[in-house]
């Protein structure tokens, strides 16, 4: 009597000590957050549960409330019972789905009333829940962009307001950067400008899906090579014109005293 009492506690104290082992569920929503949704397009969540060997699903549930946490609270937005694999959408353009142990939720026509903290929560048989969170945000366009300089590090720095996922470049009168203009930090906010002079048109170009927006900075004008070639022809021809318009001079004056002696040469033999 007294071995199987120790056997009995012995076999309770095993179950209190892995209690994982048979209840342990676990939910994991598979997209990384936060996730950013162009609005009209479809935002789809999935996620996968992880099952204890004496648990089954009894009920999936989808919600979302606001990510501020102020506003109208949570919205129950689909319902998915254990055993079926359709799942009730609260909203004509929401989608639910329940296979094996991965459900899916599904909104078209995303807006921005759709941003937010979603949450899966999944209630075993015993109605204990187990809930996985996902931040979605509305992906935007790029705003406001603005280029400034930092005049003691000869640098420009491109700065832009609240687009998502910003992508920088810069160009040089209208050309892509050469390393003989200057170098673009890894992030590509800023360009150090290694040309000198400091001089001609900057312009800072952000994108991203939704389309670009650009902003410029102009220094001094350069004087460029071709300008100072045409300066240095222009020097020349007016050379050429001054030294022919002396020689011109120095001709025209040799002839006519060329004239003017043989004008006294035939006077003198007349007179004889």
């Amino acid at each position: 009597m007294d071995l199987q009492c120790f056997l009995c506690c012995r076999a309770a104290l095993l179950l209190l000590l892995m209690p994982c082992g048979l209840y342990c569920m676990s939910v994991h929503i598979l997209n990384e957050g936060p996730m950013y949704v162009i609005p009209g397009s479809s935002l789809v969540l999935e996620a996968r549960i992880e099952l204890g060997p004496l648990e089954r699903i009894s009920l999936v549930t989808w919600e979302r409330e606001p990510e501020s946490g102020v506003g109208s609270g949570k919205e129950i937005l689909a319902t998915c019972p254990g055993s079926g694999s359709k799942c009730a959408g609260k909203r004509p353009n929401v989608h639910g789905n329940m296979q094996h142990q991965k459900t899916t939720l599904q909104i078209n026509g995303y807006s921005s009333t759709d941003s937010g903290v979603y949450a899966v929560m999944v209630t075993d048989q015993r109605g204990v829940n187990t809930t996985a969170h996902c931040i979605v945000r509305m992906y935007e366009a790029v705003h406001h962009v603005s280029v400034s300089i930092n005049v003691s590090h000869s640098s420009l720095i491109c700065g832009e307001a609240w687009g998502t996922d910003p992508h920088f470049s810069w160009l040089y009168e209208r050309v892509a950067i050469s390393q003989a203009v200057g170098t673009v930090s890894k992030d590509g906010t800023t360009l150090f400008v290694t040309r000198k002079p400091f001089c001609g048109h900057f312009t800072c170009v952000v994108s991203n899906k939704l389309g670009y927006s650009s902003a410029s900075f102009s220094a001094a004008p350069c004087e460029t090579e071709g300008r100072g070639t045409t300066a240095a022809v222009v020097c020349l021809v007016l050379l050429l014109l001054l030294v022919g318009g002396v020689l011109a001079f120095l001709l025209w004056r040799r002839h006519r005293q060329n004239r003017r002696g043989q004008w006294l040469h035939e006077h003198l033999d007349e007179a004889i």
